[in-house]
């Protein structure tokens, strides 16, 4: 069994990398970013399983070395991409990674490895705002982004969609709450914040807070996105339907719960770490993001459902005892 990882340098990446690994004995997994990722730490001792190679993805000659019909993968994981805020501020940047070279793995895919199994992390930001307590399932409210990031991972779900309806790949879009608490530096995605205010409280670090308590997220935690991304290449492509597309398992919390929790789990000295600091720009982002779905599809895939926020907190902390 041979997997590929794009974007593995990052957080979400090396843990997936770390789990492919330890789980699958006979798998090798080829990890690729922009810059060379590295073996993950916890799966060191299966570095003769793994492949890290350093691929700008926004070249067709690349991607051409890349994905050759001499080695074939059994599953591409495509989680490469320029966050939500990243992609807001520099449109042209965003487009080339988010659309234009994932459209260009896609048609490479489909010319050197026909019917491949495609997992692509997609985002709930392909929603824009809902009425306030409503709640979205895959097809009770029409995916409308209102961000640019949205609009890219929306694209790439529809071309994944008729590519799989075509049998050019077998594609699946699994659209992820937002991921805290993430280990590592914070990121350009507009929810990065979500993990700041833990993380970086648990190191003895400042953190910013800039949106208001009140505000509710749909959030799960980094083991569970793992556990279903695996999860993800498993499913037979039958049991998805017409769509390929499926929102992920998540909880929703507000961000005062979540700080009563790190003051709960990690003192009120950690607590005080945390600064408001209002940003008008994250904070119009965030608030187009509903925090309300129903899983229950993706629960009959087969997908988890996740721990509490306050678990999912102690299980960050443990690190620190």
């Amino acid at each position: 069994m041979s997997i590929i990882i794009t974007g593995a340098s990052g957080y979400v990446g090396q843990e997936l990398a770390a789990a492919l690994l330890t789980t699958l004995p006979d798998a090798t997994v080829t990890l690729t970013d922009v810059i060379r990722p590295e073996v993950p730490s916890s799966a060191a001792q299966h570095a003769s399983r793994t492949t890290c190679i350093e691929a700008d993805l926004t070249s067709p000659d690349v991607v051409a070395e890349l994905f050759t019909s001499t080695h074939r993968f059994d599953t591409v994981y495509l989680l490469h991409g320029i966050m939500s805020s990243g992609s807001e501020a520099n449109f042209e940047l965003g487009m080339r990674v988010n659309l234009d070279a994932t459209r260009s793995i896609l048609d490479r895919l489909r010319s050197v490895m026909t019917g491949v199994k495609v997992v692509f992390t997609s985002s709930l930001a392909v929603y824009g705002p809902a009425p306030t307590g409503f709640t979205i399932t895959e097809t009770n409210f029409p995916p409308v982004p209102s961000s640019s990031y949205g609009s890219q991972k929306l694209i790439v779900e529809t071309l994944l969609n008729d590519y799989s309806r075509r049998g050019f790949l077998d594609g699946r879009a699994v659209r992820l709450p937002t991921v805290t608490v993430r280990a590592g530096k914070p990121t350009q995605a507009a929810s990065s914040f979500a993990s700041d205010i833990i993380r970086e409280p648990f190191m003895g670090n400042k953190a910013v807070l800039p949106v208001s308590q009140d505000t509710e997220m749909w959030i799960c935690s980094p083991k569970m996105v793992v556990r279903n991304l695996v999860r993800a290449r498993e499913i037979p492509k039958e049991a998805f339907g017409e769509s390929r597309s499926v929102n992920l398992p998540g909880l929703k919390v507000s961000i005062r719960e979540m700080l009563q929790a790190l003051e709960e789990i990690g003192g009120p000295e950690r607590r005080v770490l945390v600064e408001e600091r209002y940003d008008p720009d994250v904070d119009r982002i965030v608030q187009t993001w509903t925090p309300d779905f129903d899983p229950a599809r993706a629960l009959g895939l087969g997908f988890e459902g996740d721990v509490s926020m306050r678990e999912n907190i102690r299980e960050y902390a443990k690190r620190f005892e």
